[in-house]
């Protein structure tokens, strides 16, 4: 009798045991987590290797303001500036792996994941700054964002950062000849690809490093956005600056989507309300920074050369062979974004 009575208590703790094993790891495995709580609390760290005073870095700030004041403070974001978390090389990896929530850098830094991301540098695809915009909206974007989502990683917003000029300390650069001998840092695999067609010897380092590279000697110029230039005192270590607006290398607010899935429907709604108008002001403002840049250049005694609408056609053809690097590299779908932004 005793032996029953114990095997009936034996049988009921067992159960017990299973009952609470099932409710605590996860059983009927076909389940979904449960959704974050709406009015939960949400801390997030956002990198980017810009200077503070930048027209992106302004934008990142706003949106930052901005997700706060939508979400009434159940969002906070805090920023990491001008490289003090992770430089424009090491950024993307860590927003993969979870390294960082989220962070500000060029879509040519995302090439080496994404290909096709390289359109941006390809020179003197983009005729204006509406044009970016259009291809963006036009099924580029959507194309690109697919595929970032694969990586798991996704699109807050698109920063258009307007175009790239080049500048050195060592001669007037007036016609694509005059690049022969000269040492200059590209920002990215194609914008170096660029740079090798034009006759110069291209230099890969992080924005950061550029400065001190150019002091030293290390290199003879750079390429990057005339408010870059100012907010980098660009205009201490380089002279010449040439205006030739080909390229225009688009940046992308990037976000662990793990992280992105800590926010409630209703705080990821405001979240991404907040991101689009800071998209728009930018688009808006792009033209009027890189022209505010380039005064502000001149200004501080740089030599200023805009190559002429006419003589545009000799600088295409000298970088022509980029266009098949792009296509080599990007395949099929990199015809298609290419088809996009030409039509």
């Amino acid at each position: 009798m005793k032996s029953v009575k114990w095997f009936k208590a034996a049988a009921v703790a067992t159960l017990a045991l299973a009952t609470i094993c099932m409710a605590g790891c996860g059983g009927g495995g076909d389940k979904k987590a449960a959704a974050p709580a709406a009015g939960k609390k949400v801390e997030y760290k956002l990198a980017y290797a810009l200077p503070a005073n930048h027209p992106l870095a302004k934008g990142v700030e706003s949106f930052i303001a901005k997700v706060k004041d939508k979400t009434k403070g159940e969002v906070v974001i805090t920023s990491f500036p001008a490289g003090q978390l992770y430089n424009d090389k090491t950024m993307n990896d860590a927003i993969m792996t979870g390294g960082v929530d989220m962070g500000l850098n060029t879509v040519g830094r995302w090439a080496t994941i994404i290909p096709a991301m390289e359109v941006f540098d390809v020179p003197f695809v983009f005729p204006g700054y509406e044009k970016v915009d259009t291809a963006i909206d036009g099924g580029m974007g959507k194309i690109l964002e697919e595929e970032l989502a694969k990586k798991h990683v996704k699109v807050v917003y698109w920063a258009d950062y307007g175009f790239v000029q080049y500048a050195n300390n060592k001669r007037p650069i007036k016609k694509p000849e005059d690049f022969k001998g000269l040492k200059i840092r590209g920002y990215s695999e194609l914008a170096s690809e660029t740079i090798k067609a034009l006759g110069a010897s291209p230099v890969t380092m992080g924005a950061g490093e550029v400065y001190m590279a150019l002091q030293r000697g290390t290199i003879d110029g750079q390429s990057s956005g005339t408010s870059a230039m100012r907010d980098r005192k660009m205009y201490e270590v380089t002279k010449y600056l040439t205006i030739t607006n080909h390229a225009s290398p688009e940046f992308i607010v990037a976000m662990n989507d793990k992280s992105f899935a800590k926010m409630s429907e209703p705080q990821q709604k405001a979240f991404m309300e907040a991101a689009r108008e800071v998209r728009d002001t930018l688009r808006k403002n792009a033209k009027a920074e890189d022209l505010k840049g380039l005064e502000d250049l001149k200004a501080k005694g740089m030599e200023v050369y805009v190559v002429p609408e006419s003589e545009i056609k000799n600088w295409q053809a000298a970088t022509k062979p980029v266009w098949d690097i792009f296509t080599k590299h990007a395949g099929e779908q990199g015809k298609k974004i290419l088809d996009l932004c030409t039509k």
